[in-house]
């Protein structure tokens, strides 16, 4: 891997375990502004817990060593998250800037996946 994929490897990376290990202790915690967000998206209570949990799940999942089958899973879910948020956000009347938000880290989510190494491109076999 060349210098600078690194570079935009752990940039986007870090970026990306930070925000979903962030929001997944805010959706477990809860913090109030997350809980007042699902609660207007029409999300159960409930649901705080089962989100938060796969976020502080998928941010650890990136960035373990020699599980690419969990990475790809990871990735996977983090762009169903963010896409459904962006969606979500859409069909309740939010501002642009809402919807926005989550497609721009699913950018950052899908450059991180694009820019792992090598040791990250062959899927091992179960």
């Amino acid at each position: 891997m060349g210098k600078a994929r690194k570079i935009i490897y752990w940039v986007t990376t870090g970026t990306v375990v930070l925000v979903f290990f962030a929001t997944g202790v805010g959706n477990l915690i809860p913090m109030e502004h997350i809980a007042q967000d699902m609660a207007h998206l029409g999300y159960p209570p409930y649901f705080h817990i089962i989100l938060g949990t796969w976020k502080i799940l998928g941010a650890f999942a990136i960035i373990l060593p020699r599980v690419s089958r969990l990475k790809e899973w990871a990735y996977a879910g983090m762009i169903f998250d963010l896409t459904v948020a962006s969606f979500s956000r859409l069909a309740s009347g939010d501002d642009a800037i809402t919807v926005i938000i989550p497609l721009l880290i699913a950018c950052l989510v899908i450059t991180s996946w694009s820019a792992r190494g090598a040791e990250y491109e062959k899927i091992q076999p179960a």
